[in-house]
């Protein structure tokens, strides 16, 4: 009977934390995606966007997601089919929450095609899907006390991949907006390049050098500081660049642009996309 009741214990008490995993996971999504939510872009690109291209940038989330999991998923895993699981689970918790807020706000309704709802939807359920999984790392508890939230990032590739989530999910707050376009077409070189310089001070100075705090986890003793800048600095703004000109790319943003305008629209996009990368180094 002891043995029964102990069982019937243990799991009432695992579908409570995984229900209150799930409430902060959508918390989560709502919290990190409501600027994208109200993004009157992002409504329109949901209607317009290439169905193919929109196709693609949801099955490239996944291993995004399964990444994010395995290093500061809403719990704890223990192998790759469990940090499969939480991405699908991220997603299904990202298309929840983008859902709601939207047919609150008015933005999807019955009046609309299935296409143009799904298409809505789905653009803002990748973002709601990085929130979702952040919610464990900025709000929650670890299971496991020896090892907290925010704790398993360890290893150089570690390092880039945490920097390309953190440069995506910035860069889908502005890239679909009008005024990034402008500010690249007013742009000359000589300010293309002092925005750079201000991209690479701004990612080592965040990481390395004011203080923050999480930064000391960052710097090992024995590493000179030119190396640090080369291997993670710099190497962090390539990362940063590809992924806003795939953002671009996606959103059709480069689409009718010479090779000159998409590498500026690009560059203006990954200084957002620098300061989330450096963000996310030091957050999570």
């Amino acid at each position: 009977m002891t043995a029964a009741k102990d069982r019937r214990s243990a799991a009432a008490e695992s579908e409570r934390l995984f229900r209150i995993g799930l409430a902060r996971a959508f918390g989560g999504a709502i919290i990190f995606s409501l600027p994208i939510f109200m993004t009157m872009e992002m409504w329109y690109l949901g209607f317009y966007m290439d169905r193919l291209r929109l196709a693609l940038m949801l099955a490239a989330g996944v291993p995004l997601l399964v990444g994010l999991s395995h290093y500061v998923g809403f719990e704890d895993t223990f192998n790759w089919r469990e940090d499969l699981i939480d991405a699908f689970v991220a997603y299904a918790v990202g298309f929840a929450a983008a859902g709601t807020v939207l047919l609150c706000f008015g933005v999807i309704g019955p009046d609309m095609t299935a296409d143009e709802i799904v298409g809505k939807v789905s653009l803002q359920a990748l973002a709601g899907a990085i929130g979702a999984l952040l919610a464990q790392n900025q709000f929650g508890q670890s299971v496991n006390d020896a090892e907290p939230p925010g704790q398993r990032v360890k290893g150089y590739f570690a390092e880039l991949f945490i920097m390309a989530v953190g440069a995506t999910f910035l860069a889908f707050n502005v890239a679909p907006t009008e005024e990034m376009i402008v500010i690249s077409f007013q742009m000359t070189v000589w300010h293309t390049l002092a925005l750079v310089l201000l991209s690479l001070l701004m990612m080592h100075g965040f990481v390395y050098a004011l203080r923050f705090q999480g930064q000391e986890e960052h710097r090992p003793e024995d590493a000179p500081g030119w190396s640090l800048f080369l291997r993670y600095t710099v190497a962090g703004y390539a990362v940063c660049l590809v992924m806003s000109l795939y953002v671009l790319w996606s959103f059709g943003r480069l689409d009718g642009m010479g090779v000159r305008s998409a590498v500026m629209a690009a560059m203006v996009l990954c200084f957002p996309a620098s300061v989330g990368a450096a963000a996310a180094r030091l957050i999570l």
